[in-house]
């Protein structure tokens, strides 16, 4: 997973002074959640569909290890090799291995969320490969040497004069902002790479356990590419992304693209069944299937293993009030989002990453958009639950809820908290409102202004209202 070396609260406070971003993230994703509502209309019962494909990756993941087992044999039943990582490293080891056992120099890659969470590619270039992105979010990415902001589109808190000065930088061209003309650029820099790679690597969108295909969904021929021209592959896997038969494949395949662009169906849907055969006339000649565990386990024996049914289509990403105002970065891992919030102090440790729990509204946009309807508010409120069970909240939260529960079992004691918070807050206050609260009260005050309390409680203006007569009356 990702680290990033400054506070989630530095990341946040960079995230919303960018308004270059925050205007790129707004159109793209309201783009996004438009057409996802409109690719849904084209859906005959829709919610059935999502119910059907919820219910299917429950029993899935309920039934994990029956369904690796069979998906191990059946790939290996096809000519492939199925290795086990059991955490990033164990997974660094093996991919790395197999490059070396076979004298590779260059890796071509497609787009893939679990190398990013393994660190993959540093591994690799520390062991001295070349790796290179073909994906063109991706790649960019890559040029800009930032991680991704997206789980389905890598750069879309970039506008195109950005990427045009960056390829102007990187690549040596002129500057062009022209989407069709920085494609090409890209394509052209990029063909060499896919004739001459050695090895290319790829994610899996989902396994199917009965047949042993691996399915790769994208808008770009690159995975294709990455997939067949080079004489090995290896596809990386987290351990979740399996489905049953393909016709659950088919199931899931339906709400996959409608919820993350608002297409029917992305425009290459690859499944591949084991390396080349003897009469094929291409394809790779060794296939290799990296199953990643890194924490996934530990999540299935949780009461939060419903994250684990999740697609990745970044549909609860695109309508997130949080992630559209602060960016993908600000989360500081490869998952962002209401998703990332959930998985990430998961998969990384809740020490470092439990405070992604708290940056969510709870409005439960995400929760309406989700394809097979997670219940990602109330684990993100399990999750703060564990968080102050841990003893995760600062010191001066924590006394604070205490004064507070202290308060509030004590009537007489409420009511005088009331009356100082009263008299306190309107001292502070200029015409009713407070510009700069101190401590870490200020969090509050840095982005908008604090109501000064009433004169009166509620309790005290309804008792006046009571004695006093209605008006009109004796």
């Amino acid at each position: 997973m990702h680290t990033a070396p400054i506070s989630l609260y530095d990341r946040i406070e960079t995230g919303m002074h960018n308004d270059i971003m925050r205007a790129a993230l707004g159109a793209a994703t309201g783009r996004f959640a438009t057409q996802r509502l409109a690719s849904l209309a084209t859906l005959p019962d829709a919610d059935a569909v999502r119910d059907r494909a919820r219910a299917m990756r429950r029993r899935t993941i309920a039934q994990l290890d029956r369904y690796l087992i069979e998906l191990s044999d059946q790939v290996e039943a096809a000519g492939g090799v199925v290795h086990w990582a059991p955490d990033a490293a164990a997974a660094q080891r093996i991919i790395t291995g197999i490059a070396q056992a076979n004298q590779v120099r260059t890796i071509i890659k497609s787009k893939s969320m679990v190398t990013e969470e393994i660190h993959l590619n540093a591994a690799l270039e520390a062991a001295g490969l070349q790796v290179i992105e073909t994906d063109l979010g991706e790649y960019i990415a890559q040029l800009a040497q930032e991680p991704p902001s997206h789980i389905i589109a890598p750069v879309l808190h970039k506008t195109r004069q950005e990427i045009g000065r960056l390829f102007q930088q990187k690549l040596g061209v002129d500057y062009v902002d022209d989407p069709a003309a920085l494609a090409a650029i890209a394509r052209r820099v990029l063909r060499q790479a896919f004739l001459s790679a050695d090895m290319g690597i790829s994610g899996v969108n989902f396994a199917v356990a009965s047949t042993g295909t691996l399915t790769l969904v994208t808008n770009e021929g690159n995975g294709r590419m990455c997939t067949s021209l080079p004489r090995i592959h290896v596809a990386v896997m987290g351990i979740e992304r399996i489905v049953p038969t393909p016709d659950d494949l088919a199931l899931v395949l339906q709400i996959l693209a409608r919820s993350a662009t608002g297409q029917k169906l992305s425009v290459y849907t690859s499944l591949l069944t084991g390396p080349r055969r003897a009469a094929d006339p291409d394809g790779p000649e060794q296939l290799h299937l990296v199953l990643v565990d890194n924490g996934r386990s530990s999540i299935l024996q949780s009461d939060l293993a419903e994250i684990l049914t999740c697609i990745r289509c970044g549909a609860c990403l695109n309508v997130c009030p949080v992630y559209r105002s602060i960016g993908g970065h600000a989360y500081g891992s490869t998952y962002p989002g209401p998703v990332g919030s959930v998985l990430t102090p998961l998969l990384a440790g809740m020490d470092e990453f439990g405070e992604l729990a708290h940056a969510s509204s709870l409005c439960g946009a995400c929760r309406e958009v989700c394809p097979v309807r997670i219940d990602l508010p109330g684990l993100l409120l399990k999750l703060r639950h564990d968080t102050v069970q841990a003893g995760h909240p600062p010191l001066w939260l924590r006394l604070g809820l205490q004064a507070y529960a202290l308060a509030v079992t004590h009537p007489w004691l409420y009511r005088l908290g009331g009356k100082l918070a009263s008299a306190g807050t309107r001292l502070l206050a200029r015409e009713g409102w407070i510009r700069r609260l101190p401590g870490p009260l200020s969090a509050w005050t840095g982005q908008r202004d604090f109501p000064a309390f009433a004169p009166r409680s509620f309790q005290e203006s309804w008792a006046r209202r009571r004695q006093s007569p209605t008006p009109g009356q004796e």
